[in-house]
């Protein structure tokens, strides 16, 4: 393309496939992106697939990062971020953005007792929430400022402790006719990191459900970046609705989205498909994660260890909250709670709003290794 010739109209979504690859960390030369573009219009196209093939061709995505690669172009081309993950086809697990809801009255319909039985079984219903004052208000206030914080690759001016800022200098001696003014220094900005909360809906967590929607709700209004799914045998983005300041509005709207509450839980394949989507896939990276969850996983929990497994290479930090530990007696014996312990942060009691304030409030302080901790008490 010559200097001044504008980039056709046709051709922008392609080059912005390959800004999306590089973005999510692809090693893709603008040779390949100009490549890719080429190749397409030889192939004419006739149809996506020969879109796809001149894609794989000239963009080259590792064997290990296919899969990733297809969620890539599957949502850029097509626009899907639905994801299914292997196994029955009556298994497979739907993926819920909130990208709007309907506001009305939700009523309970379900009367089971919570936390007595774990399914695996799909039960729809809604859900609605009491009207109360519960102190989450302090726990907002603290939480900006609680996070853990990470050192950006943006930088701001200081008069201390930092790094020459070379060009500023120069214009100022420049501007001073040679004089040598005082230093000019920057440093890297300090940001806070994103939190993200995995909240298990299904019938065994059904009496902890509500204090877990509205510490939900704080951490939305407290935290600069924070996301919230819910999942139980189906994955909800729940973030859109918990903006609204107003807390019994914002709780109305997220009931209505999830359709999965008090039904059963397969928490493995909702976890990967949490992580099969790309979108959804980048909130874990670096961030605080906090499941909450029993962990009462039905069947095999290979997919559940797997799931768990990736989430801790992506995190800062990785937490499991259960309201199980709430019990002196608890330990991690469960197969699934054995298999998870190596990759988990922390595994902490979850069966208060006032512990669980406490401890995301305490993120950004070190502290043993699950395994470590646990170890001991057994």
């Amino acid at each position: 393309m010559t200097p001044g010739e504008s980039l056709p109209r046709a051709a922008a979504s392609f080059l912005a496939f390959g800004r999306l690859l590089r973005r999510y960390g692809f090693a893709v030369a603008p040779e390949q992106v100009s490549g890719f573009m080429q190749a397409v219009t030889l192939l004419g196209p006739r149809s996506m697939a020969d879109i796809r093939e001149a894609a794989l061709a000239t963009l080259a995505p590792p064997p290990d990062r296919r899969d990733e690669f297809e969620a890539h172009f599957q949502s850029h081309f097509y626009g899907n971020t639905s994801a299914v993950v292997e196994g029955d086809a009556d298994e497979e697990t739907r993926i819920k953005d909130d990208g709007g809801a309907r506001q009305e009255e939700i009523e309970v319909i379900s009367h089971q007792k919570g936390g007595e039985l774990s399914s695996g079984a799909e039960q729809l219903s809604t859900r609605g929430f009491q009207r109360d004052d519960d102190g989450l208000a302090a726990f907002r206030r603290k939480l900006a400022s609680a996070l853990p914080a990470r050192r950006s690759f943006r930088t701001v001016r200081t008069h201390s402790r930092g790094k020459l800022d070379l060009r500023r200098s120069l214009r100022e001696i420049v501007s001073a006719d040679g004089d040598v003014p005082s230093p000019l220094l920057r440093r890297r900005q300090t940001v806070p990191r994103k939190l993200l909360l995995l909240i298990d809906v299904s019938g065994s967590m059904k009496l902890h459900t509500a204090d877990y929607l509205k510490l939900a709700h704080a951490a939305m209004q407290g935290a600069d970046r924070a996301e919230i799914f819910t999942f139980g045998t189906r994955l909800t983005r729940i973030s859109t609705a918990l903006r609204i300041r107003d807390r019994n509005q914002a709780l109305a709207r997220a009931a209505a989205q999830v359709d999965d509450w008090d039904g059963g839980t397969r928490m493995g394949p909702t976890l990967l498909a949490f992580l099969s989507v790309p979108r959804f896939s980048a909130f874990a990276r670096g961030a605080a994660i906090v499941i909450l969850s029993d962990a009462l996983e039905r069947g095999d929990h290979g997919e559940l260890e797997t799931a768990m497994r990736r989430l801790s290479a992506r995190a800062f930090r990785l937490s499991l909250a259960t309201p199980l530990a709430g019990d002196p007696r608890f330990r991690p014996a469960t197969a699934a709670l054995r298999a998870i312990l190596p990759v988990l942060d922390d595994l902490i009691d979850g069966s208060s709003l006032a512990g669980l304030t406490d401890f995301i409030l305490s993120l950004a302080r070190p502290a043993p290794a699950a395994a470590t901790l646990w170890k001991r008490v057994s």
